[in-house]
């Protein structure tokens, strides 16, 4: 087995970058969802499952200076790491981080591209989310992900989905960090404990997926027949939800690369 892709989402709920190798610090893959589109009112993260247009946005990582956004129709925009001057309280599911505001040019942007009043957030580095301590140790954090800091799905898995959907599905409708090739169809299910090159995870929770799969990651435009959620109902319903792809929490930091070779510990 090994590892085939590696994807980064700077931007909670923006389109993903495909990356050939990237480190890993304490909240999953350096520059991942380390910021986030808030409502302007209340703080609350905003996604595809209610703004689906965000499909569209373009957000690339420049180190640990500054993000690079574009859109269909709008100018790009560099936007700089903002420091601690003004801070906002956000809400990320039940979690309610204080970090920092980008300002007024990408509350602007961000606003006209996404057609309501937001605001953007940066979180830094040696700030986090602590994990759920259902499935996690104190001290285990996370950026602006929907709970955990990686995000596995096997190719295999995918392959069998697009078999009983029958149509192409792109990997990028679910979102993940990490691509393994090599197993067969679901067998992240029954992981516990991997090594991808030197680094070690531990596979904490399935994951349960909403209804952002069903958007097409090119257009933003949501299937009428809500595929692939509707057959992922019909074969992979557990209790408290529908499960595709498997969190993971680092034991340590390192660098992953596509290529590496993945081995099952336990």
């Amino acid at each position: 087995m090994q590892l085939s892709s590696l994807y980064r989402f700077p931007l909670k709920s923006a389109a993903g970058e495909s990356l050939q190798h990237c480190p890993s610090d304490a909240l999953g893959l350096v520059g991942d969802r380390r910021w986030m589109v808030v409502a302007a009112g209340t703080g609350r993260f905003l996604t595809q499952r209610v703004v689906p247009r965000m499909a569209l946005l373009q957000a690339h990582w420049l180190d640990e200076t500054s993000l690079r956004l574009s859109a269909p129709d709008m100018p790009e925009l560099q936007v700089q790491v903002p420091d601690s001057t003004t801070l906002r309280c956000v809400q990320v599911w039940s979690s309610s981080p204080v970090v920092p505001d980008a300002g007024e040019a990408a509350a602007a942007w961000l606003s006209q591209a996404l057609g309501q009043d937001c605001r953007l957030v940066h979180l830094p580095a040696e700030d986090g989310i602590q994990v759920d301590l259902d499935y996690a140790r104190l001290g285990e954090r996370t950026a602006f992900s929907d709970g955990f800091p990686f995000l596995l799905i096997g190719q295999a898995s995918l392959d069998d989905l697009i078999h009983r959907v029958g149509r192409p599905l792109e990997m990028l409708r679910f979102r993940p960090n990490l691509v393994i090739s090599g197993a067969e169809p679901y067998a992240e299910d029954g992981w516990k404990r991997i090594r991808i090159g030197q680094l070690t995870f531990r596979v904490v929770k399935p994951c349960s997926r909403c209804v952002i799969p069903t958007l097409d990651p090119l257009t933003g435009e949501r299937a009428p027949d809500r595929e692939p959620l509707t057959t992922l109902l019909s074969y992979r319903k557990g209790p408290g939800g529908v499960f595709f792809g498997q969190n993971l929490i680092a034991e340590g930091c390192g660098e992953l690369a596509v290529g590496m070779p993945v081995e099952v510990l336990e």
